[in-house]
């Protein structure tokens, strides 16, 4: 039997399009989403590839008690699962002075608790069987801030933390973590975020270059295929390495990230997003 994958964050995106590409592959795929419309289309893209190999359900990742349902109807109905795919998550921008901290609880609450959560659902199972892999979706950002992605920056540093931490405690068990560290994809993901503050913030200025600079790269970034071939890769591996990035770029300043010294690697971001004051 070929392999069964869990992904979280299904419909759109990512998600959607490794989920496409493992079924194509005979791979089983389960998966849940909160967008019905987006995920009642891909359930029809999938059924007419192989519909005995798919499962779906909308519901929100912050329902803890969805997700353990969620589980035992994915065991019940393929009888195993291989690996699990944290793709869920949102962003979040603005100057942090300005700011709503209950927004970005709700962040942190998707982004980190939301992987935490599926993981902790599968990882009885995977150990008791001593093997499995946990996959998740974090950024270039979980290990490079970024200015303005304060919390956005945060979640995705609390990710890559709870994966590196966590994989003392499972590996021991036969199962195998990875993290998958993107950076721009050509996605609907940051114009859903990027919103200007008020014209007398004292940040619009830089807030707008680095706006105007981050949809530039986002015209030549991997598209949401090249990306999925890449996660798919990794998903499929047996062995798969800790660290993953989409790109060339990424890999290069995660390299620039670790070598240099910190006012050198401060200057080169200042200047590639284009916000040195003025």
């Amino acid at each position: 039997m070929n392999d069964v994958i869990v992904i979280t964050g299904i419909a759109d995106g990512m998600g959607r399009e490794v989920a496409k590409m493992l079924v194509k592959e005979g791979h089983c795929v389960a998966g849940f989403d909160k967008d019905k419309e987006l995920l009642n289309s891909l359930s029809k893209e999938l059924e007419s590839i192989d519909g005995d190999k798919v499962y779906l359900e909308d519901f929100d990742i912050t329902d803890r008690n969805r997700i353990a349902k969620f589980r035992d109807k994915v065991l019940e109905k393929f009888k195993k699962v291989d690996t699990v795919l944290s793709n869920v998550g949102i962003g979040f921008f603005g100057p942090f002075e300005e700011i709503d901290l209950e927004k970005a609880l709700k962040c942190f609450e998707i982004n980190v608790i939301g992987a935490a959560a599926i993981f902790k659902a599968f990882i009885p199972y995977m150990r008791s069987l001593k093997r499995g892999k946990l996959i998740a979706m974090s950024s270039l950002v979980g290990r490079i801030p970024f200015p303005f992605e304060s919390i956005y920056t945060a979640t995705k540093f609390a990710l890559t933390g709870l994966i590196e931490s966590i994989r003392y405690e499972v590996e021991p068990f036969g199962i195998k973590v990875a993290l998958i560290e993107p950076a721009q994809v050509s996605t609907k993901f940051a114009a859903k975020i990027h919103v200007l503050p008020p014209s007398n913030s004292p940040y619009f200025d830089r807030v707008k270059r680095f706006i105007n600079r981050d949809n530039e790269l986002i015209k030549t970034a991997p598209d949401p295929v090249y990306a999925a071939k890449k996660i798919y890769n990794v998903v499929m591996a047996k062995n798969p390495r800790l660290y993953n990035q989409i790109d060339f770029q990424s890999t290069f300043f995660l390299w620039l990230n670790n070598f240099l010294p910190v006012k050198l690697r401060d200057i080169i971001l200042i200047n590639y997003m284009d916000i040195k004051p003025r």
